[in-house]
């Protein structure tokens, strides 16, 4: 049960035959002649615990270089962003890495937004005990296409988190659309971000592929959800993960391949994928501090800070609005 002091807003999913836009995008990218499947279905409540693994891994550094940087550079960052009234967390999962920033930033409200809302749920029900004092709203909402905060969260000081560097999942057209939403919503506010950066290959590739398998078990895991959602037949045993670093784009790509020939069925449709043939399920674009800098310029941001750990692999951006 969510506390009265928080709120978990999401509606309820439509029945399989109505006109669901996200079935309707899951059609359609199966149904493409490149298949693909957009990264955002990859975080179903198992999804997002495998993920949540994957940030431990040693192959996996982003997370700990990010925490790193929150961590070595929290006086200067909490000067920088200044008075918070609203941390608005995109992308929440558990809200471990928003809640590292109470302390230093104390915001009067919070509130975590995920596409996962069960596993979500389970994070506000931990964060209540926590921290009683703070008032939670939490959202489950695809935030990527429309930003929807509800009428009673403030218009001023906001802040909105977006770390792990997410906004790589995003071509830098769909960055630029998505920061220029953000920037619209910030009343005044600010924007931290974490940002991956270009590295050689031989770092890159093995973040996105690691020893014990469990990024390829995360990418697998896409496939039930969607014959959860789309009521398919996809075997994940017919699958193999892949992942390889696009240096031309600046981005790992991830895809899931066929090991065999093989027909998938879901209602109304069907798809024959070719021995060897491609699942596109995720990209993560890397950026130079310059890049990412001059895409928070082009979507109306100023007075642009950032803070990278020791190697430099990674930044922490701050914006105002």
């Amino acid at each position: 049960m969510v506390h009265p002091r928080s709120m978990l807003a999401t509606a309820p999913p439509p029945p399989l035959e109505a006109p669901c836009p996200a079935l309707q995008e899951l059609q359609a990218g199966l149904l493409a002649p490149a298949a693909h499947i957009d990264p955002k279905f990859l975080y179903d409540t198992l999804g997002s615990s495998l993920f949540t693994a994957i940030t431990q891994l040693p192959e996996y550094y982003p997370t700990r270089c990010e925490a790193e940087i929150l961590r070595d550079h929290e006086a200067s960052i909490a000067r920088h962003v200044g008075a918070v009234d609203t941390l608005i967390d995109l992308g929440a999962g558990d809200c471990v890495k928003a809640e590292r920033l109470f302390g230093a930033l104390r915001p009067r409200r919070y509130v975590p937004i995920d596409i996962s809302a069960e596993y979500l749920q389970t994070a506000v029900a931990r964060l209540e005990h926590a921290h009683p004092g703070l008032e939670i709203i939490a959202l489950g909402q695809d935030f990527h296409d429309a930003l929807a905060l509800p009428a009673h969260v403030p218009a001023s000081r906001r802040l909105f988190f977006y770390p792990g560097s997410s906004i790589g999942n995003l071509d830098p057209a769909q960055a630029l659309s998505l920061l220029t939403r953000v920037r619209a919503e910030c009343a005044g506010g600010g924007l931290l971000i974490g940002v991956d950066r270009v590295k050689p290959r031989h770092i890159l590739e093995p973040a996105y592929d690691d020893a014990l398998h469990l990024t390829a078990a995360f990418n697998l895991n896409l496939l039930r959800h969607v014959n959860a959602l789309l009521d398919s037949d996809f075997d994940v045993h017919d699958w193999s993960h892949v992942a390889r670093y696009d240096e031309a784009h600046s981005r790992i790509e991830m895809h899931l391949q066929a090991l065999t020939d093989v027909r998938v069925c879901w209602p109304g449709a069907q798809r024959r994928f070719s021995s060897g043939e491609r699942i596109h399920t995720e990209n993560s674009y890397k950026y130079t501090a310059g890049a990412f800098r001059d895409l928070l310029a082009r979507a109306g941001f100023g007075d642009i800070q950032h803070w990278s750990d020791s190697r430099e692999w990674f930044s922490v951006f701050s914006a105002r609005a």
